[in-house]
């Protein structure tokens, strides 16, 4: 069974007109979603994070300050910049309470046996958030929260974490390089923002970055991730697979220069679900980062899934 995870509030976040990480996104994936082939989807809503759990993956002082800043934005009404391009609006604490909570909710599910695989289509996107620092349209790791949440409330002691948006996640990376228990895999474009992600990196020897070249296509994205990434991946025998789905790699996409197809996420998406039924008993949690062209989004997030379905 797969299980989709999302909220209402998800919607509500308005980083302004014009920027590229607007509802759209969202709104055009939940309507991809509402097609006959994903009727049997279990649908459920997403609880918030707590701020214990929030913690788990990010400072204390960093969570204080956010909640601090979101006081102040919804007794102004007014949105702020908390750096360049990321905007604290007076719905977005909501959002990404909701996004990082579909994320543990989702660990659970899986953990507890409710569902095998599940899909949290969420907003603000979470895997440049480092533990300290807001970044890059993202206020909370959502994926580092769920990865730290396994460990945590479920004492597994291999968990593995997935990226294969086109910018490094960079977050993500700050955080699992300092747990030895989480093992994180990633492919992005180089350069590219944020600018880290270098094969060189290697944290704890839990971090592998294969980045590539602008004009990627599908045969080398395949290639690196079956010579390079899974054999990794299934060498570390995870209990739960955790991934940061990000579209932005497909050839439409406007932020990036990828030439990645709909096919390619579906195959990645297939193998994905046949390492987690070899080493963890089917638990599967994919969670949408980027994306920013809606074709894009309509076509690889269903192709993507449908593979998980079978």
């Amino acid at each position: 069974m797969l299980r989709l995870y999302t909220h209402d509030a998800c919607l509500a976040h308005q980083p302004g007109a014009g920027h590229p990480e607007s509802p759209a996104r969202l709104a055009t994936v939940l309507h991809a979603l509402d097609h006959d082939h994903f009727a049997a989807l279990d649908r459920c809503e997403a609880p918030r994070a707590t701020r214990a759990m929030l913690e788990r993956a990010h400072d204390a002082d960093y969570v204080a300050r956010i909640f601090a800043l979101a006081e102040e934005c919804a007794r102004s009404g007014a949105s702020l910049h908390v750096d360049a391009d990321t905007v604290l609006a007076p719905a977005t604490l909501e959002a990404a309470l909701r996004a990082a909570g579909a994320v543990v909710a989702a660990v659970d599910a899986v953990l507890d046996g409710a569902c095998r695989r599940a899909f949290c289509a969420v907003r603000p996107p979470g895997h440049h958030a480092t533990a300290t620092q807001a970044m890059g349209f993202c206020i909370f790791n959502s994926i580092a929260v769920g990865a730290a949440h396994a460990l945590a409330a479920h004492g597994l002691k291999r968990v593995a974490i997935i990226d294969f948006d086109v910018h490094h996640g960079n977050g993500t990376q700050d955080i699992a390089a300092r747990e030895p228990r989480l093992l994180y895999l990633s492919t992005h474009q180089s350069p590219l923002y944020p600018g880290t992600g270098a094969a060189s990196e290697h944290g704890r020897g839990n971090v592998f970055n294969a980045p590539l070249p602008p004009g990627t296509g599908g045969e080398e994205f395949r290639a690196t991730w079956h010579e390079l990434l899974l054999p990794r991946l299934a060498a570390f025998r995870p209990q739960l697979l955790l991934v940061s789905a990000g579209f932005d790699a497909h050839r439409l996409d406007p932020l990036a220069d990828m030439n990645l197809g709909s096919e390619d996420f579906a195959w990645l998406g297939a193998e994905l679900t046949t390492l987690a039924d070899a080493h963890a008993s089917g638990r599967l949690v994919s969670a949408l980062e980027g994306g920013y062209s809606l074709s894009a989004l309509a076509a690889a997030v269903p192709a993507y899934l449908a593979a998980q379905l079978g």
